[in-house]
């Protein structure tokens, strides 16, 4: 994993905007043969349009925007076995029961608010094997296919965490939910193994772990510790046979623009990240709930070689951030733990689930740009 050697590195954290008609296509595909084809060869050429989109506007540790994508966390449906559709499943937004909603019941009454619903969740039925070969191998294709040429510092594919799908889908197969856990974990260690295999770092998407908080309103501080040990060391091991240079991992609040007041400091749970077996700490930190939280990382000893990537631009405001604030964001970090161990990223991914709208992609364009400008004016503070 490169880090700022010689000037701030750029990054984000995966999700970015679907062109309208892959989106379409995407519905279209499962009508006949030739949509399918269709949608494939416009899915190849978007890849390579997103690669040369980045580079262009300076972003130097890219991704494939996860086209193929329907979501973060969905597309895991199609590429896990011991599976079937959860018929009991309400399809409720998962911020129907937060703390958040619990708080601000007018609020979360107006129409959209919760967000869109959610896909139907699945059960575990029989054992859990990883199936998903065929569409990994193309994703990891269209991407190499689409750097060619493209000047970029570095490459890497997000994958969702062993947490996030327990989350979403119960459990009727394994005898507790331990080894429940530790079966999705070993099928999903195939996936991040393959991204790497294929000369990318891999990003391990795991909003659930600090946000397990906000989503239960009966859990004490203690009790969502206790529950994230088990969930780490089923990420863990995960990632056993891939070296942590070679991992970042990502943690977030979730994509909700509503009120935030009752989400887990990072004071309560930095221990816990640093406990993932990462080279790199992708989490937010533009958020105004949690920008002041910088300094708490003065206060931990960073594992040798590891990277920060704060977010320094955020998915929780349409304002677009100014490269001057953004300078400053990066310089408090590269007070704390020096120039060359911080990336520049953002909160969140701006397009978790296809077809979002939560930030119009005019913005996020303009956000990205930002991000460079400011990188660009600390690397001339840093470096001169």
């Amino acid at each position: 994993m490169k880090h700022s050697a010689d000037r701030i590195l750029t990054t984000h954290v995966g999700s970015l905007p679907r062109p309208a008609d892959l989106l379409a296509m995407a519905e279209k595909q499962k009508n006949s043969e030739s949509d399918r084809q269709a949608y494939e060869e416009r899915l190849r050429a978007a890849v390579a349009e997103i690669g040369r989109q980045q580079a262009s506007l300076g972003i130097d540790v890219v991704d494939d925007g996860e086209y193929s994508k329907p979501s973060f966390v969905t597309y895991i449906n199609e590429r896990l076995g011991g599976f079937e559709v959860d018929k009991e499943s309400s399809g409720a937004s998962q911020w129907s029961h937060s703390r958040e909603a619990l708080a601000f019941p007018d609020y979360y009454k107006a129409p959209g608010s919760l967000g869109p619903p959610r896909p139907p969740n699945m059960i575990c039925t029989g054992p859990i094997k990883y199936q998903g070969g065929e569409l990994l191998k193309r994703d990891l294709e269209n991407f190499k296919a689409a750097l060619e040429g493209v000047k970029v510092e570095e490459a890497f594919l997000p994958a969702i965490s062993p947490s996030n799908v327990e989350d979403r889908h119960k459990n009727a197969y394994y005898k507790n939910q331990e080894e429940y856990l530790f079966a999705l974990a070993d099928a999903l260690s195939e996936e991040y193994k393959a991204i790497v295999a294929a000369g990318f770092l891999v990003q391990i998407d795991d909003p659930r772990l600090v946000s397990y908080y906000t989503m239960h309103a009966d859990v004490t501080i203690e009790d969502c510790r206790k529950w994230a040990e088990l969930r780490i060391a089923a990420l863990n091991h995960a990632l056993r046979d891939i070296p942590p240079e070679k991992i970042r991992f990502h943690t977030c609040y979730s994509i909700n623009m509503g009120p935030r007041v009752h989400e887990i400091e990072l004071k309560d749970c930095i221990d816990l990240i640093l406990k993932v077996n990462a080279g790199a700490y992708s989490f937010e930190a533009a958020n105004p709930r949690h920008e002041h939280e910088w300094k708490v990382w003065a206060d931990v000893k960073l594992p040798e070689g590891t990277v920060l990537i704060p977010g320094v631009i955020t998915h929780s405001t349409v304002l677009v951030e100014h490269p001057q604030l953004i300078a400053e964001r990066i310089g408090r970090y590269t007070n704390i733990v020096g120039r060359e161990n911080v990336i520049a990223g953002s909160d969140c991914g701006f397009a978790t689930f296809a077809g979002s709208k939560e930030v119009h992609p005019s913005i996020v364009w303009a956000k990205l740009k930002a991000l460079c400008e400011g990188a660009a004016i600390a690397s001339r503070q840093l470096w001169g």
